[in-house]
């Protein structure tokens, strides 16, 4: 787990460690979608903020008015795109209430569970090799169909076909038979954020201060995503109440 190195010297992804996974766990083969996210919503009663933050000719601020219902897209999202403008607590509630619905063991994944299927059962840079340039053919990341000029990114020299978010399960699987780990929208884990990798666990659970924390790890970069942050390696670092139109979550479940 980690990489000997980074995107800048305050953004260091390891040091590279051992982390043994010797149980059994599952993962969502896609992220939360949209209408998954508005059954939870009706459900419940869940309250989510009335802002989200969108890139404008200012930077990214948050706009009163967008949030899951409408991310910032230009039309209503579609209900098969994953869910976005959804905070830490919103994924988090999320899945308290799957688990309750359930009767199963459902969370959010932990950083190392979410690290290893990423790296699709191999060591190269990018989930899909060592070239940026062929990520378009496996997910969706920031392209030429996608580049805008209010967004500081360089994007990369191939198209993936889509502007914005895209359908869930619209690139191919990787070898765990899961889809969009990487680009499309990033994915709150249940860790709290410490770099470099001090003493968080070696046994697949999460890192999680008794008290709690504010900064939360965020994982696999998204549609308006600057490549070196698609690596499977790259640890996003946000505050727990961030909400942004590329924020979503992926699910994981617990095994006998």
């Amino acid at each position: 787990m980690g990489y000997d190195g980074g995107i800048s010297e305050d953004r260091y992804d390891g040091p590279v460690h051992t982390v043994k996974l010797d149980y059994a766990f599952a993962l969502g083969r896609y992220e939360i979608t949209t209408a998954q996210f508005r059954a939870f919503v009706e459900a419940t009663g869940h309250k989510t903020p009335n802002d989200c933050r969108n890139w404008t000719a200012d930077g990214m601020q948050n706009i009163q008015g967008l949030g899951w219902l409408n991310p910032g897209y230009g039309r209503p999202p579609m209900d098969n795109e994953p869910v976005a403008c959804i905070t830490w607590p919103d994924a988090s509630a999320y899945v308290d209430w799957l688990a309750k619905k359930t009767g199963k063991p459902y969370r959010l994944p932990t950083e190392s569970e979410w690290e290893y299927v990423a790296h699709d059962r191999n060591n190269h840079t990018f989930a899909w090799g060592e070239n940026p340039d062929d990520g378009c053919a496996y997910a969706n990341i920031y392209d030429q169909s996608g580049k805008n000029p209010l967004r500081p990114n360089t994007p990369v020299n191939c198209d993936d076909g889509f502007i914005t978010v895209s359908p869930v399960g619209a690139f191919p699987a990787n070898s765990f038979g899961v889809y969009d780990i990487i680009g499309n929208v990033w994915e709150w884990v249940q860790d709290c954020y410490i770099a470099p990798y001090a003493d968080q666990p070696i046994d697949g659970s999460s890192y999680v201060l008794e008290n709690g924390c504010n900064v939360r790890s965020v994982r696999g970069g998204c549609w308006s995503t600057q490549t070196q942050r698609t690596r499977p390696t790259f640890r996003g670092r946000d505050m727990e109440t961030l909400i942004t139109q590329t924020f979503g979550l992926r699910i994981a479940r617990d095994l006998q």
